[in-house]
């Protein structure tokens, strides 16, 4: 059984399957099965990842205006002939009552100003890429106007895969342009190749440094300006200020500087906002109006897959937000995103969006559209489009 070594110790057989084996090395399918359980494993992982944080914010349903917000829509205003009336029913405020109604009226508008609506919080799959890509400056910026309907077109663009815009109102170039730019570049958020930085400030449009700051910046900025039938967009103005401060004289009231003559006060910033052709004047002597778009804000209403595209044709964007991406909401009367950024849900705008319009005297209406009418026309030359508010 055993042998003799040539030292005299016998040796025992041992067979060969006790002998340590060399292991045998993984099949190909093996190998694929085991990446592809991987890649399943991290697949599974962002979906839950993403779904834990959709569910978390749960955002109800929103409204999409360009002006004011609330549940229901704003009514028609009336309208009246076009005949001039003589002299209006009025009952005078004192004049010292009604200077202090006016401060208190532009007090609570820049109270709101200075708290914008804060922006929707990123989706999980965004902040999970944030570290990539580099801040960059602007390269188009929403300039105005105010209740114009600048976060509706704000919120629409940030569907586009190739736009990111930070939520909040910057005001640097009207605020806080001594904080300098490096101070402004911080507040952008991150972008990769291909894609555009943007923000939104609409009072910029009405701030007399805007346009040079702007263009020191960058004289190839591309500017938007989304626009509303001005009388409208004063009645809308007032809305949102008299939701804050409730004790704030009538619109009637501080539309005037003499109510008896017909004479508008156009020191109150609601009247003054709307005189868009006055503005328009600063911006074109530092950017020409072909580096400027002009959205209007009825349509970003009525056919916001239109607008959309005039929009990412003028920032050289792939037409990818069309028709397919809205809904029009019948009970709210505004068209809201089938989803949006990085959410599953349909979205519109925050609940103080489309607040109910005061019923406002009907002539004072009429005077209204006849004071802005050369303004409109002015306007309307200087675009080379036709809003037809008149």
């Amino acid at each position: 059984m055993g042998q003799r070594l040539s030292g005299g110790r016998p040796c025992l057989d041992v067979p060969g399957r006790l002998l340590p084996q060399p292991p045998t090395p993984p099949s190909p399918v093996r190998r694929k099965l085991a990446l592809l359980f991987a890649m399943l494993c991290v697949w599974l992982y962002m979906f839950l990842y993403s779904c834990a944080g959709s569910c978390a914010a749960a955002p109800g349903l929103l409204m999409l205006g360009s002006g004011s917000r609330a549940a229901h829509a704003p009514p028609a205003l009336a309208t009246v002939s076009n005949g001039t009336p003589s002299r209006f029913p009025f009952r005078a405020l004192p004049a010292t009552a009604l200077a202090a109604g006016k401060d208190m009226a532009e007090g609570a508008a820049s109270q709101e100003e200075q708290s914008p609506e804060a922006p929707d919080s990123p989706s999980p799959i965004s902040s999970f890429f944030s570290g990539s890509g580099s801040k960059q400056l602007p390269q188009a910026i929403i300039i105005g106007v105010k209740k114009g309907g600048t976060r509706a077109l704000l919120e629409f663009l940030r569907v586009h895969p190739d736009v990111r815009a930070v939520g909040a109102e910057p005001h640097f170039f009207d605020r806080s342009y001594d904080k300098g730019l490096a101070w402004y570049r911080d507040l952008m958020p991150r972008t990769l190749e291909g894609q555009i930085t943007m923000e939104k400030t609409p009072s910029y449009f009405v701030t007399r440094e805007a346009p040079a700051r702007i263009s020191a910046m960058s004289k190839d900025t591309k500017l938007i300006v989304v626009v509303r039938d001005p009388v409208t967009r004063a009645i809308s103005d007032y809305t949102q200020t008299l939701s804050k401060r409730p004790d704030i004289p009538t619109f009637e009231s501080l539309t005037f500087k003499n109510r008896s003559a017909g004479l508008i006060d156009t020191s109150w910033s609601a009247i003054q906002i709307g005189i868009y052709a006055k503005h328009l004047e600063l911006w074109l002597r530092h950017f020409p109006v072909g580096q400027m778009l002009f959205v209007s804000g009825e349509r970003l209403i009525s056919d916001p897959a239109g607008e959309l595209g005039r929009v990412q044709d003028f920032l050289g964007l792939k037409r990818i937000i069309t028709d397919k991406h809205f809904y029009f909401n019948k009970t709210k009367g505004f068209p809201c995103l089938k989803k949006a950024e990085g959410s599953s849900k349909p979205h519109c705008l925050g609940k103080t969006k489309g607040r109910t319009h005061p019923e406002i005297d009907p002539a004072v209406v009429q005077r209204l559209r006849e004071f802005y009418r050369p303004f409109n026309l002015k306007f309307y030359q200087m675009t080379g489009h036709d809003f037809g508010w008149d």
